[in-house]
């Protein structure tokens, strides 16, 4: 029988905030001292291990949540291993009476905490999980039917329906009984390369952390809101929220963000919301699809021709495909660990239906590159674009590179930023330099080909390729 002075451990995922977090407030009310847990699990990581970016934005997380805690009275302590030999071993080792963690949802996370919850059952130590990162339970979110859905109309509306989100929860208590429990020390993970330029350049752009991702919501809705249902299509303003990789790592909870504007009306607040939504949506697909990231979620599309084409995928990842939106895209990514959204999806459509690239090639490079890889957004947006998902775009919709910068980016403003030996050329121009003239290129300083490449493939051509590649699939699949 526990005794009145066992603590209660907390084990951080990704969650990794004071605020608004029902385990952490959980522990605290039950009275008892609280050890703060996060795992690093090198051996059985899942889906797979972190990229490149996710894990320099998770030393920064880590460091802001150990600053957060410490001023409610909460070390952080930190550990590496095997997760369930980790849990279980803290939990003999300090004589715990509960594990409390807010639940994850992607198949492989819930057969990893079902064995830590058995675990725990198996040494008497009590379990609770709690409801932290997703407005909606995907389970609790069923059609009529009591299945899962498909197209996001629906999904969201069912939602919807489930009543209003609830409030986000207070800051907890100051503790003033911490137990003293060693761990390691976080420079000892090499999370971050050392003397790394690419680093530097993430650490002027971004400040991973809960203060971070609160002052980025408060920054956002007071001055980028009005306005966002226009301006989250234009690549060359800052018309996003920028709050993906917050939320990703959960420095920030979705209710937070929903009732920071839960009183805004329009179109602007609804079409924010409703990007809420399509993330809700993703974490739905991920739930009910095993391997997201590998299976296609229409099985017809196994048999999709892809070619292997490693040339051209170089090309893409280097930002070197003579398109200039996609090539800025690529660039940006580089440069910054993320990708305005609009640009993914013109980026992810080229390599697919272009290129005829695997939509998983795409999704990997994306993966080790972006700050915010999401285990369900990530594959759940390269599957829609790749017209293999669920409520996908259909693959005979090709997008047009040229004219997607023509419209998203009118002044080449973008393009200029990421893609400067094309500064000098002129809107709408800037959009496709194949076509400007000798003399113009001169003058502004370009040759193509040895200053910046040539098309590696024609667009009309390589759309006639992708639909020859669709039709194949439906005779194959007859």
């Amino acid at each position: 029988m526990p005794s009145s002075s066992a603590p209660v451990i907390v084990w951080f995922r990704d969650d990794l905030r004071v605020g608004d977090n029902p385990a952490l407030v959980h522990a605290t009310e039950a009275g008892r001292p609280i050890i703060a847990l996060y795992v690093l699990d090198l051996i059985s990581e899942f889906p797979r291990p972190l990229g490149t970016a996710t894990r320099w934005w998770l030393h920064g997380s880590l460091e802001s949540l150990r600053t957060s805690l410490l001023r409610v009275g909460i070390p952080l302590v930190l550990r590496c291993g095997p997760t369930i030999d980790v849990v279980r071993d803290l939990a003999e080792e300090t004589g715990a009476e509960a594990v409390a963690w807010n639940r994850r949802y992607d198949p492989a996370a819930v057969a990893l905490d079902n064995e830590v919850a058995n675990a725990m059952h198996d040494l008497g130590v009590k379990v609770v999980t709690c409801a932290a990162n997703l407005l909606f339970e995907p389970s609790d979110v069923t059609t009529k039917a009591g299945g899962s859905f498909r197209v996001f109309t629906p999904f969201w509306r069912a939602a919807l329906q489930r009543g209003a989100p609830r409030v986000p929860l207070p800051l907890p208590s100051d503790r003033s009984n911490p137990l003293k429990v060693s761990g390691d020390e976080l420079s000892e993970w090499t999370l971050r390369p050392a003397q790394s330029e690419w680093a530097h350049k993430l650490s002027r752009v971004w400040q991973p952390g809960e203060q971070g991702a609160l002052e980025r919501l408060s920054e956002f809705v007071d001055r980028r809101l009005n306005g966002y249902a226009r301006a989250r299509d234009r690549p060359d303003r800052e018309g996003t929220s920028r709050l993906s990789p917050h939320l990703r790592f959960g420095e920030i909870s979705p209710f937070q963000i929903w009732h920071a504007v839960r009183n805004r009306q329009g179109e602007d607040a609804d079409r924010f919301r409703m990007e809420l939504g399509w993330r809700e949506f993703n974490h739905h697909i991920a739930f009910h699809h095993q391997d997201l990231h590998e299976r296609n979620v229409q099985p017809r599309f196994d048999a999709f021709p892809w070619r292997e084409n490693e040339s051209s995928l170089q090309e893409w990842q280097e930002g070197r495909t003579g398109y200039p939106i996609v090539d800025a895209g690529m660039r940006q990514l580089r440069e910054t660990g993320w990708m305005h959204n609009r640009v993914r999806m013109i980026a992810a459509s080229f390599l697919v239906k272009h290129l005829l690239v695997d939509w998983r090639e795409g999704e990997r490079w994306f993966w080790n590159r972006l700050v915010d890889a999401d285990p369900a957004n990530n594959p759940a947006n390269w599957q829609w674009a790749a017209g293999s998902g669920a409520d996908a775009a259909p693959f005979f919709r090709i997008f047009n590179p040229i004219r997607q910068g023509e419209l998203f980016d009118p002044e080449g403003s973008y393009v200029r930023r990421f893609v400067p030996e094309l500064a000098g050329l002129p809107a709408p121009q800037i959009h496709s330099p194949w076509t400007v003239g000798e003399q113009r290129l001169k003058d502004a300083g370009v040759t193509l080909g040895k200053t910046y490449p040539h098309p590696v493939v024609d667009h009309k051509a390589a759309r006639e390729m992708a639909l020859d590649a669709l039709k194949d699939l439906r005779n194959s699949s007859e």
